[in-house]
């Protein structure tokens, strides 16, 4: 039987990894900076598994994620800013101020009343409220300071634009909304027809950004959205390769990759 560790021997083993004379000379050599994208791969391959279904795996996955909390929590301590217990004691204090439906005193041990339930519209308010006090409190009072710029383009896009709906800053119906996705189609081919690369770089990103608030307004995720397209695109591709051969497919007429194209759409249907 293997053996069964617990987050104390998770925490020891990285503190061993970070050893200056017996650690691992890759572990030692890295810093909050360095081990920044390994951790946005670790939280990317979390989302993976769940999207395949692959619950199997998904413990896997999460491991590998908190690895990287668990790194980031040694250097703090060997800086001596913050450890990993701080990291556990300010989430859990964070969620308890967030969660007053559920803490009335704010504490662990206190209990609502069951017959009092929040609905989801006043949870959503309170939060907002909790939120923007905490962000006043640490001097991101903005209402957009504290998105973060390292998010996927279209997520923060989506994020953007709902922060500052929250505020009331919003189109009052969908129909504005497609009417500036059409605007901004047409400024962007002003733009070409003039061929000003830097314009047109900034008229498809107005486009993009429209194109993020039309999804926000019809309650879709863009990211998500963008996903499956991609995912039908692939799909069809393949058929494409497939049924003409990889090595043969390059050589077709543009003409003849339509047909084989429309034919890949209309398998999909049957």
């Amino acid at each position: 039987m293997s053996a069964e560790y617990s987050i104390a021997d998770l925490r020891y083993l990285m503190s061993r990894l970070r050893d200056p004379q017996t650690g691992c000379p890759w572990d030692i050599k890295q810093t909050y900076k360095t081990i920044t994208p390994h951790t946005v791969e670790e939280a990317y391959e979390v989302v993976d598994a769940i999207e395949r279904g692959d619950i199997h795996h998904l413990s896997e996955e999460l491991g590998d994620l908190l690895f990287q909390i668990i790194f980031y929590s040694q250097l703090g301590e060997e800086d001596n800013q913050f450890n990993f217990d701080a990291v556990v004691s300010q989430i859990t204090g964070k969620l308890l101020r967030r969660h007053p439906h559920v803490f009335p005193d704010g504490t662990l041990q206190s209990v609502r009343d069951s017959d009092s339930v929040a609905s989801e519209a006043e949870i959503k308010k309170n939060w907002e409220t909790i939120k923007q006090q905490e962000r006043s409190e640490v001097g991101t009072g903005g209402t957009l300071d504290d998105i973060p710029l390292a998010l996927p383009a279209l997520s923060r896009a989506f994020k953007l634009q709902k922060r500052a709906a929250n505020t009331g800053f919003d189109w009052s119906n969908i129909s504005d909304v497609v009417d500036k996705v059409k605007e901004e189609i047409a400024e962007l081919e002003v733009e070409i027809a003039k061929g000003d690369s830097q314009a047109m770089e900034e008229e498809l990103g107005d486009l993009l950004f429209s194109c993020v608030n039309l999804a926000r307004h019809l309650a879709i995720d863009p990211e998500k959205a963008l996903a499956l397209a991609s995912d039908k695109f692939k799909r069809r591709f393949q058929a494409m390769e497939a049924a003409v051969g990889q090595g043969r497919f390059a050589d077709l007429s543009l003409d003849e990759m339509e047909l084989q194209w429309i034919q890949a759409k209309g398998l999909e249907s049957l």
